[in-house]
């Protein structure tokens, strides 16, 4: 496909830090998604919380589906604009590799343990998984991603207001522009990500009980589309009718971001990636309305489901996992696989930040059941 002048192209890549021969057969961005597609980080999604713990079912989405998920609407936006296929893919695959067990309870309890050691954000530990804690090649740590790439996971949600220590630490050997906008492959990666969850929640949420459909009918964007599909689908089973509905609100947020984008590259006319970073703004966007209605659908699902007690019950016992086990290799580093002992070992015994975050890194790569698991080993047999 012939790409637009505003695309990021894979032959004006910045490169990787690391310099290697390039591949006869692949371009940097595919290279790129190939080696996030192969890691560790990215198969121990399929067993992590997207909102609901596994154990509670096996219909509901994990980070690895949800990941899929984003990638697949993330390429159609892509063809669309003309902009790298590969390298939006890359990015929507990579976006959640950093986030722990158990979901956003599972980093909320990790954050507070982590409070007095600079805290814990799924973001930079993306960022330090690709650039660290991946130890697949002999000749450096982490993936060795393009810059391009690694730009993007850090910035795709827009320039840095705070600065994470780990993004500190590696701009000052390789500048990532922290304070401008990624390129529009990592826009379209960010929205797909809000695309997806946006819809596919709803879909979890009416599995579980949490909403009925006349619910639906009342909120901004699915409203037409569920009396569209009750007049022309009146008997269908209420399953199908829910993944029509889904199936429409994904068709509908992505026409309406297409069209919203076309209008802000009509106007900036960007005529290189380097010029679509230093826009000023996101050209990425949905419309107005649209925004108003996904912060409304937004607000119905916080309350409605993030916040039921089914799911609360299930945060409350993820947050005394993750509490409870980084706890206890903090006070005990022999309950450590030996890997991570010698690791440990290793640190600086009066440097007590790092040691937290090497146990912050081993427990936030736990998969849900391993976590359990872990947890009922070390406390089942205490009185």
């Amino acid at each position: 496909m012939l790409l637009a002048v505003y695309a990021t192209h894979a032959s004006a890549s910045k490169g990787r830090l690391v310099k290697e021969p390039e591949s006869p057969t692949r371009t940097v961005y595919q290279r790129d998604r190939d080696r996030i597609i192969h890691c560790g980080a990215f198969r121990r999604l399929r067993n992590k919380t997207q909102v609901f713990i596994e154990s509670e079912g096996d219909y509901f989405r994990t980070r690895l589906t949800h990941s899929l998920e984003v990638s697949q609407i993330a390429r159609t936006i892509a063809r669309q604009l003309q902009v790298d296929e590969d390298l939006t893919e890359a990015l929507a695959l990579a976006h959640d590799l950093g986030h722990t067990c158990f979901g956003h309870a599972g980093e909320k309890a990790l954050d507070e343990s982590m409070q007095p050691f600079g805290g814990f954000d799924h973001n930079e530990q993306t960022f330090r998984i690709l650039t660290l804690l991946e130890k697949r090649y002999a000749a450096f740590d982490g993936l060795n991603l393009t810059w391009e790439t690694l730009e993007g996971v850090v910035k795709h949600n827009g320039p840095l207001k705070e600065v994470r220590p780990s993004f500190a630490a590696f701009s000052k050997k390789w500048d990532l522009e922290l304070k401008t906008h990624a390129g529009l492959e990592a826009q379209i990666a960010a929205l797909s990500d809000d695309i997806a969850y946006n819809t596919h929640d709803f879909d979890d949420g009416f599995r579980a009980g949490f909403f009925v459909l006349n619910e639906l009918a009342e909120l901004p964007i699915f409203s037409a589309i569920v009396k569209q599909s009750l007049h022309n689908y009146p008997d269908i089973e209420r399953h199908r009718l829910i993944q029509e509905i889904v199936r429409q609100a994904i068709g509908f947020l992505i026409a309406d971001l297409l069209i919203e984008t076309r209008h802000r590259l009509q106007e900036i006319n960007p005529q290189s990636a380097e010029e679509v970073r230093k826009a000023g703004k996101p050209l990425v966007s949905f419309s107005a309305p649209v925004v108003d209605g996904l912060n409304t659908l937004r607000e119905f699902l916080m309350n409605r489901m993030y916040r039921h007690s089914k799911v609360n019950v299930m945060n409350q016992w993820a947050g005394r996992v993750v509490t409870g086990l980084f706890g206890r290799f903090m006070a005990d580093p022999a309950l450590l696989p030996p890997e991570w002992q010698r690791e440990w070992a290793q640190k600086d015994a009066s440097d007590k930040a790092l040691r937290a975050r090497l146990v912050a890194d081993y427990v936030a790569g736990m998969t849900d059941r391993f976590a359990e698991t872990e947890y009922k080993r070390l406390f089942t047999n205490e009185a």
